[in-house]
């Protein structure tokens, strides 16, 4: 909140606390061929969501059909023009009087992800602002978003900055905020552009310009990034190879399908639970409520979304792996979305790209309190082998709790056990990993029926084993 004072009747005066403005956005896209009209408006409608996540407001659109993006512009010379109106630019590439610095360097050298200040009227002028952004929904090079920028005369980002900034500001662990900055260094290296009247630096480092000082600064950043992300990732995978004969769920699927509020449902954890895109991005591993022996984990994981920048695909490995590495996943889709075959193919592409797709998986519909009578007949119809439930409803949850458990009891065998008497210690490893039908005692120590998965009882003979 900003604070400004103002005189009151009484002639005292008060600091008045107002809200700062929030930015205005245009949104841009360009429909190729081999994409339909409704697919088109969803990929906007879902840009939008985007942007309003970041705390932008959307003011206006821009749409145009072309064979292909043009290459300097994106834009075809009239749509530029008529865009260039609603910024108050003047639609002509390279007009701008004094090159702006770089918006890529300002957030290199600002890396708190504020918001920049946005454009102010007047006081007491009732002329709207001009929106300070133009938001794309594709990919841009760092030229077309140069020409971009003094045609308009607006700030222009890409939907993979868009999400990249989302990202910086939700990241709450170390590891992840390892990962977004790694990202999001790569996404800003290639934008910067040199600023207006910058030279050649002086002492260390000396006959290097601005940029490329800026850019030798982002690769020894990035280098000591990775060295401390893969510290990290080692204790990750220490911790998960601990885990290893546990029986493991990982809740999958495209952001805000409802993921974490069916985690909470699940494990009663008070999981971070929010109506906007990405609130998740650290997994969270709890133990399936009400406990069972052996215990289930169930892990939420970062959502999905249609052309999720590669980078940050890659550096979420750790995360993912959670995926990689479950028993089972629940591919979690909201049934109520109208594009939601799209979102299921988009979550099993990106398990595919991490070999997660020979995992067993269950199909899971979401949010189906949402869905008129004919849409649930229609999806059981189409997925009669998918579950239809709202995370919601305690019902549901308790039958999806019910299938989990049957999933894993179909891989589970009865054995025995010997726990010699010079081992009491390890008991607590027996309970932890099966579940304990009948204990009884001879000379050798504790006789314990057992059921639990093949591959924990056979660990659990070796170290019960005396030597």
């Amino acid at each position: 909140m900003a604070k400004t004072e103002a005189w009151h009747a009484a002639g005292e005066r008060r600091t008045v606390e107002t809200k700062p403005p929030v930015p205005r956005a245009i949104l841009v896209g360009v429909q190729l061929p081999g994409v339909d009209d409704v697919a088109h408006a969803a990929n906007i409608e879902e840009l939008g969501r985007l942007v309003n996540t970041l705390g932008y407001e959307v003011v206006g659109t821009i749409s145009q059909k072309r064979d292909e993006i043009d290459g300097a512009t994106v834009l075809g010379k009239g749509r530029l023009e008529e865009l260039a109106a609603m910024t108050g630019g003047t639609g002509v590439v390279g007009s701008m009087a004094v090159p702006r610095k770089s918006k890529a360097r300002e957030r290199f050298q600002d890396g708190d992800g504020k918001k920049p200040n946005a454009r102010q009227p007047e006081p007491d002028s009732e002329v709207q602002p001009k929106p300070e952004f133009v938001i794309f929904d594709h990919e841009i090079s760092p030229g077309q978003a140069r020409n971009l920028e003094r045609a308009t005369g607006a700030q222009v980002l890409d939907r993979t900055g868009v999400i990249v900034e989302i990202f910086h500001r939700h990241a709450h662990s170390r590891e992840a905020k390892v990962q977004v900055e790694i990202a999001r260094l790569k996404y800003v290296s290639p934008r910067l552009r040199e600023a207006p009247g910058s030279g050649r630096q002086q002492g260390p480092g000396s006959g290097e310009s601005d940029l490329e000082l800026d850019r030798r600064k982002i690769r020894d950043r990035l280098a000591e990034l990775k060295e401390q992300l893969d510290d990290i990732q080692r204790d990750g995978d220490q911790r998960r190879s601990a885990r290893r004969d546990q029986l493991r769920v990982a809740l999958v699927g495209y952001t805000n399908a409802g993921k974490s509020s069916l985690m909470r449902a699940l494990t009663g954890s008070e999981v971070l639970v929010a109506d906007k895109l990405f609130a998740t991005l650290d997994t969270t591993v709890r133990a399936l409520q009400p406990e069972m022996n052996p215990r289930v984990l169930v892990s939420d994981t970062v959502g999905f979304i249609k052309k999720l920048p590669h980078d940050l695909v890659a550096s979420f490995r750790s995360t993912l792996a959670e995926a990689l590495e479950a028993s089972l996943l629940l591919f979690v889709v909201d049934a109520s979305d109208p594009a939601y075959e799209s979102q299921l193919e988009v979550s099993r592409s990106v398990l595919r790209e991490i070999g997660a797709e020979t995992v067993p998986s269950r199909l899971l519909f979401n949010k189906i309190d949402r869905v008129s009578e004919a849409d649930r007949a229609a999806l059981h119809a189409k997925h009669a082998d998918a579950i239809l439930l709202s995370a919601m409803s305690p019902a549901d949850v308790a039958s999806l709790r019910e299938t989990i458990i049957a999933f894993f009891e179909a891989a589970m065998v009865e054995d025995q056990l010997v726990l010699p008497y010079a081992k009491q210690g390890l008991l607590s490893d027996v309970y932890e990993h099966t579940c304990v039908l009948s204990e009884d005692y001879d000379a050798t120590g504790r006789i314990m029926r057992v059921r639990g998965l093949p591959d924990a009882i056979t660990r659990l003979r070796r170290t019960l084993a005396v030597p």
